[in-house]
């Protein structure tokens, strides 16, 4: 009898709260929220399924298949889906703006600071010692991402060790290589039917149609180079880190080495997705407007694929030739990670000081939970130590 009363809140409805009590939480989370995707995602399990029976077990469970299927930034792309079964269209684009502005909010304000003390020795000092530890913490987002996407799979290794070479020996993002990942490993895991077909070559095309309209103004290149970059972002916001390096920094040349490394690190130190990193970078570009126009890109393909896929999402979330593909992309978007570590390692880690500093960072990650935040503040204190010395 104990037992079958412990399992009640598994079988009974979800609480029915008011849509502004239920976008006030997302609100809340995207203000204090730390931790990358798969803590963003574990509160929303802990907070909405367990303790307030806001969103059923399967609900949860199904928004969580399909933020690891589709391209996006996982943590945004499963709130959004929360959003859409608790209210529609509706709900799916008040939960996405609540989760995102706070986040994006206080990214302006770090880039306001930014633009107007940057040049400043203590400002210098403290991204001295910030890039260090940065370099440390995406290292260790890139084993854990390894982990858990590959497994013992000699193919998904392969493909990973691919990603990761070419990544780190050309300091670019090589679109193709990601697509054919997928696609090789659909062919070697399932069978592809037509219908996977024409989704493959959706996917190559979507790139290229945004590339022609890119063009036009400043502002639209923005919007659309973060738009396309968006597409090929799956689990982890840090997936997109190989993409931006190479068009912020080698492709438009719109920030240096150093201003691209700071801006990662303004997505450290922010709560929310990780990829609100692109509202530093398009700030510094074109001010306001810029910011706006690059969080717009990178989070309007993750809310269009929830609106336009949840209502068949069951029919086609099993599908086997789906999965192989996305397993294929995921394997080199985790490669592409491996190889940023050492492309912007070249950037921040050169002499004794910041070597030791991303040393103890990468050391203290993997053996102590300490937040990011914090050991991102320790990294800062020291950097102005040590330049102040």
């Amino acid at each position: 009898m104990k037992n079958e009363t412990a399992s009640l809140p598994a079988v009974h409805p979800p609480v029915r709260v008011s849509l502004s009590r239920f976008v006030g939480y997302f609100l809340w989370l995207g203000t204090v929220g730390f931790g990358g995707p798969i803590a963003l995602a574990g509160h929303m399990q802990q907070d909405l399924v367990g303790k307030r029976r806001w969103v059923s077990k399967d609900d949860y469970v199904e928004g969580l298949a399909l933020a690891q299927l589709a391209p996006g930034p996982l943590a945004a792309q499963l709130a959004i889906y929360l959003g859409y079964i608790r209210a529609g269209v509706l709900g799916a684009t008040a939960v996405g703006v609540a989760f995102v502005l706070p986040s994006f909010l206080m990214v302006l304000a770090l880039s306001a600071a930014y633009v107007r003390f940057g040049g400043l020795p203590w400002m210098q000092g403290m991204f001295y010692g910030i890039g260090a530890a940065v370099i440390g913490i995406i290292a260790r987002s890139a084993v854990k991402l390894t982990k858990l996407t590959l497994g013992k799979d000699k193919l998904l290794w392969g493909i990973f060790a691919v990603l990761a070479i070419s990544t780190a020996w050309t300091s670019q993002e090589i679109i193709w290589l990601f697509l054919l990942g997928g696609v090789v490993a659909l062919l070697v895991k399932a069978f592809p039917s037509r219908v996977q077909a024409r989704s493959t070559m959706s996917l190559l095309f979507t790139p290229g149609v945004l590339g022609i309209f890119g063009v036009s103004s400043t502002l639209l290149q923005i919007f659309f180079y973060f738009a396309k970059a968006g597409m090929f972002v799956f689990g982890s916001g840090l997936a997109v880190v190989p993409f931006l390096y190479g068009g912020v920094v080698q492709g438009h040349h719109w920030l240096t080495d150093h201003q691209f490394v700071d801006a990662v690190a303004v997505a450290m130190i922010t709560p929310g997705p990780v990829v609100i990193t692109v509202a530093f970078i398009g700030y510094l570009v074109a001010g306001v407007a810029g910011a706006t126009a690059a969080a717009l890109g990178i989070f309007l393909p993750v809310y269009l694929v929830v609106i336009l896929l949840a209502p068949s999402y069951k029919r086609w979330a099993k599908n086997p030739q789906l999965n192989a593909f996305v397993r294929g992309v995921t394997a080199a978007a985790t490669g592409a990670i491996a190889g940023a570590v050492v492309v912007l390692a070249r950037r921040s880690v050169y002499d004794l000081p910041t070597i030791v500093i991303c040393a103890v960072s990468l050391a203290i990650l993997f053996r102590w939970k300490v937040p990011e935040p914090i050991l991102i503040a320790c990294a800062a204190v020291a950097g102005l130590v040590l330049r102040s010395a």
